[in-house]
């Protein structure tokens, strides 16, 4: 995900003081894998989707429901 994704979702968690550790067991994953996702290391918009994105002009970000 693009930067601004992860910050709205580090900044979802801290509202709802929410750990990591609390997160990933939530999701039924490990913290490794969400602290990963949460650093840009793994969970990217796929190369295809990313594409079709940049040529629209157009970027993924996360708002409130």
């Amino acid at each position: 995900m693009n930067p601004e994704v992860r910050q709205a979702v580090r900044e979802a968690m801290k509202d709802r003081e929410l750990t990591q550790v609390e997160l990933a067991q939530r999701l039924g994953m490990t913290q490794p894998a969400l602290a990963k996702m949460l650093t840009g290391r793994t969970g990217q918009v796929p190369e295809s989707w990313q594409k079709v994105l940049d040529e629209l002009g157009l970027k993924l970000i996360a708002v409130p429901k």
